[in-house]
């Protein structure tokens, strides 16, 4: 059916072509509108979590109780409450529109109390509660009186979860702005160094320009069903420009060894639909399977990503398919045109029965010692991920800003130069039985115990309304520390009154419920992903040892990642390199996210180099001999494809968001450790042990396949293998590149 699919699209490549001209237009105009569909960066809590039932109770008549955003004010000459500053701020606060605001407590209006005044007296704050419960409407009902605060001779910050949500906002669109322009010109260079020619290097390119446009009109189409957060964008644009170029190199590369091999550029065409676009599609069904595990979880924030990214998958799979045959049949053998000469030309191959490619000999050094090699990789990645044991988890806050952003500094100067942080409050509502009794009975006794837990800083009945009753508590620890989850520990251990429910909710309480929630479904995500992953490579490839043996590889090639993230983002080890102060946690998403993205990009490599692996296979009948030729085949493809996605990685790297950078920390070591340890050295030694039984199933697996009329299931002889050319000299690492125009049987 693939091969189909791409002779349609080659034979009427015109209407395909201007489709997909008129296509990348409409989705860069439309699509850009999802920037304004978006719902900001929240969205982390599990609906069903007690936080967020209680934030659900708190918008009702009870109230919530929350200084939604503090305004810092803080001058450095004079004190606060020296008339020339005290007047203009409290016109200033005076003028403010109250729409959409449900309180306003200055140090004035509360009677000069002092907990508004800094140990200097230099600076105060306002605390601002908006009416609405939702967070992008209050972010919306900020950024409209945000300049109505401005008083000359001040300096003005924004600090709060609503002022934090709104920051993350606005950086967002930034680092995906700064992210591109990075990127892209090195793509462009990296991507002519590969093919060694400017047309063939322009094709992946071409796709990824189409996916990744495209994938803002998908992202917004599933703003109209979904609430999509702010973050999923630069996970999403990046990953659908990464695979976009994955899949268009591989099958260029295909193209280009069927024509060397004396193919017409028809047959070319078919047959790279039928080899290398059945890769794409099995590796593509593997790389989403990764990201649908992650709708299993209830929050937002992943939800919205696993269906965000099942999309952009299934179209970076569609739109290789089909544009790229047309754009391979369009320019035929033109692809090695505008050939770029290399320092190492003409430096040729090494002809000879006993000449082989680096890669080759790679395979057969990793063999010779098969058992030892597994042993030995297998306990360095144990090791590298043994850190993240250790782990002490959070939930996003303002720490994820950068140090200078107004949020962080309020919080410091909170942290310094004031005697209370404002923001930093839990908040019980409790279900009575009957008619709530205000700060008398039990409610009031209830109260002064949780005021007894350690780290409470005051907890009393704020407000009642029938049945229902809300007790503030403040608390001056990280919310993000261990202590604090002690904390939350002790408030919801005490006892209620009798015959009444108590849930509680703020940052800590919400940061316990998030980190319970990713703890109590990561184990069925895993399940998931590792079973149906499974079952494709089954459908894929006819094995049950190569389905086992490449989930359990995969899996283990995140280790490095994983303990890299916690001795950086924990830890603080090269936390200037990337500009963040850490704050001895790291979130909590991060390897949920980690597993979706690096799992499916390592199918995705283990699908390419187990494609030739079988067509050996297939060939010779001999397993060793299959694996080398296999790997000499993908090895070169593998490596440029994985330095490709680093550098759109990088774009993760040069975030101003901490989250952020711990996705692409993690992935640029996932990405390098399965392209290099696992797939070079590995996979080699494993499939040496296993032999035939590599490619063994059952009988009645094996008659399920091909009922289903799936190939691939028998070896088949077709005559001696063609021996590979060498890849000597330069070039044998991660920039190996072909020696000649059309030089690619041997990748």
């Amino acid at each position: 059916m693939i091969a189909s699919i791409g002779r349609f699209a080659a034979a009427n490549r015109r209407w395909v072509l201007m489709a997909a001209a008129l296509f990348t237009l409409l989705a860069g105009a439309w699509g850009t509108g999802v920037f304004g569909a978006i719902t900001g960066g929240a969205g982390f809590d599990d609906p069903a979590s007690q936080s967020a039932r209680a934030d659900k109770v708190l918008a009702g008549p009870l109230g919530r109780q929350a200084d939604d955003v503090v305004v810092m004010y803080r001058s450095a000459d004079r004190p606060v409450t020296d008339p020339s500053l005290a007047g203009p701020i409290q016109a200033a606060v005076a003028a403010v529109p109250r729409t959409d605001l449900a309180r306003v407590d200055t140090y004035w209006s509360t009677g000069d109390n002092p907990d508004f005044l800094s140990k200097d007296g230099h600076a105060t704050y306002v605390a601002l509660q908006f009416k609405s419960s939702d967070d992008q409407e209050r972010v919306k009902a900020l950024q409209a009186v945000e300049d109505s605060f401005e008083v000359p001779g001040t300096e003005v910050r924004f600090g709060g979860v609503t002022a934090m949500t709104e920051q993350v906002n606005g950086l967002t669109g930034k680092d995906i702005g700064r992210a591109e322009m990075l990127s892209v010109p090195l793509l462009l260079v990296l991507l002519v160094l590969v093919f060694r020619s400017a047309v063939a290097a322009s094709l992946p390119l071409a796709v990824g320009a189409v996916v990744a446009l495209g994938s803002f009109a998908v992202l917004r189409v599933l703003t109209l069903f979904l609430a999509v957060s702010s973050s999923v964008i630069n996970v999403i644009t990046i990953l659908g420009l990464g695979l976009a170029i994955d899949y268009a190199l591989i099958m260029v590369n295909r193209f280009r060894e069927e024509l060397a091999a004396g193919a017409s550029v028809e047959a070319a065409v078919e047959r790279t639909s039928a080899t290398a676009g059945r890769t794409v599609a099995f590796s593509g069904l593997a790389v989403a399977i990764s990201f649908a595990g992650l709708t299993l979880f209830p929050s937002r924030f992943l939800s919205s990503m696993g269906y965000a990214a099942v999309s952009v998958v299934a179209f970076a799979v569609i739109g290789s398919l089909t544009l790229l045959p047309a754009l391979l049949r369009v320019t035929g053998h033109r692809i090695d045109s505008w050939r770029v000469p290399m320092p190492w030309d003409g430096r040729g191959a090494v002809p000879g029965p006993e000449s082989r490619g680096r890669w080759y000999r790679t395979a057969k050094a990793v063999m010779r010692r098969p058992l030892l090699t597994t042993l030995a990789v297998v306990a360095l990645l144990v090791g590298l991920g043994a850190p993240i044991l250790g782990a002490n988890w959070a939930r996003p806050g303002d720490w994820v800003l950068p140090a200078g952003a107004d949020a962080r500094v309020v919080t410091r100067e909170f942290a310094t130069d004031f005697r209370q942080d404002p923001t930093r409050t839990v908040t019980a509502v409790v279900t009575l039985p009957g008619a709530a009794s205000g700060e008398t009975g039990p409610l009031g006794e209830y109260a002064a115990r949780l005021n007894s837990v350690p780290g409470v800083r005051g907890a009393a009945v704020t407000n009642t309304h029938e049945n229902l009753a809300r007790i503030t508590a403040y608390y001056s620890m990280d919310p993000m520390s261990a202590e604090a989850r002690t904390m939350v520990d002790g408030l919801r251990a005490q006892a209620p009154p009798p015959a009444a429910t108590a849930r509680f909710t703020g940052m800590p309480a919400s940061r316990v419920d998030i980190v319970d929630m990713i703890a109590s479904r990561a184990p069925w995500m895993a399940l998931f992903v590792a079973v149906v992953s499974a079952l494709v490579l089954f459908l894929a490839f006819g094995s049950v040892a190569i389905a086992l043996k490449s989930v359990l590889l995969n899996l283990l090639s995140l280790s490095a990642a994983f303990g890299a993230i916690k001795l950086i983002f924990q830890d603080g080890y090269l936390h200037d390199v990337f500009g963040f102060t850490p704050i001895g946690a790291i979130d909590a998403d991060f390897p949920v996210l980690i597993v979706a993205i690096a799992f499916g990009l390592a199918m995705d490599y283990e699908v390419f180099l187990l494609s030739r692996i079988k067509e050996a296979y297939d060939r010779t009948g001999d397993p060793g001999e299959s694996v080398a030729l296999g790997l000499q085949r993908t090895g070169r493809i593998i490596t440029s494809a994985a330095l490709l996605m680093v550098v759109v990685v990088c774009g993760f790297l040069v975030s101003s968001i901490a989250f952020m950078q711990m996705i692409g920390v993690g992935l640029v070591i996932a990405v390098v450790v399965d392209a290099t340890l696992v797939r070079a050295v590995l996979v080699p030694a494993t499939m040496k042990l296993l032999g035939h039984r590599a490619w063994w199933a059952p009988a009645p697996l094996r008659r399920l396949r091909q009922r289903l009329g799936l190939p691939g299931g028998e070896r088949q002889d077709r005559g001696p293998a063609p021996e590979p050319r060498t890849e000597g000299g330069a070039g044998g690492d991660l920039l190996v590149l072909a020696r000649r125009t059309g030089d690619v049987r041997d990748s």
